[in-house]
């Protein structure tokens, strides 16, 4: 059994442009150079923030794209997932939220920690298709089905996905 050294909450984000993409971050595995992912913006909750406070600050710091917490949609999605990071095993329970941009916007790096900086190798806007064709990880898993449902506006409903293990 795998031992957990960290439990933690987290926020994320499913933004999408005016074309259905959805702006995603690619890593690296700082033990594993040649093993990436894509993964949605969002982070840590701090403090006593909630958990859609959490996900506008993290969409903001990561990309600069400022969205009042109150205009997120959601959640739309929870998951709990076991990984590992800088060589320590985390269990962190996720929930989604979502947003929809009009016009374009420019992304910056600006709010980056050392941590994203050192592993996030990249920032993207990606098609439904992009990511169902993509020769690495996506998560949350089926990212590609949850953005074509996303694109036709959310119903409201609050999709669990089951405890995933990444990168094991």
């Amino acid at each position: 059994m795998t031992r957990v050294h960290r439990e933690r909450h987290a926020a994320r984000v499913i933004l999408l442009d005016q074309d259905n993409r959805v702006l995603v971050l690619k890593a690296h595995d700082g033990d594993n150079p040649l093993r990436q992912w894509w993964f949605t913006v969002g982070g840590g909750i701090e403090g006593d923030e909630t958990s859609r406070q959490a996900a506008a600050r993290e969409l903001f710091e990561e990309t600069g794209i400022s969205v009042a917490a109150e205009k997120l949609q959601g959640p739309v999605l929870q998951r709990t997932a076991l990984f590992d990071f800088e060589r320590e095993d985390v269990l962190q329970h996720e929930e989604f939220y979502y947003f929809k941009l009009a016009g374009s916007h420019t992304i910056t790096k600006d709010g980056w920690t050392e941590v994203e900086r050192d592993f996030v190798d990249d920032i993207a806007w990606l098609t439904q298709e992009e990511l169902a064709n993509q020769p690495i990880e996506v998560f949350p898993e089926d990212l590609a089905n949850i953005v074509g449902k996303l694109a036709k506006g959310w119903d409201g409903t609050l999709q669990r996905l089951g405890h995933q293990t990444l990168g094991k």
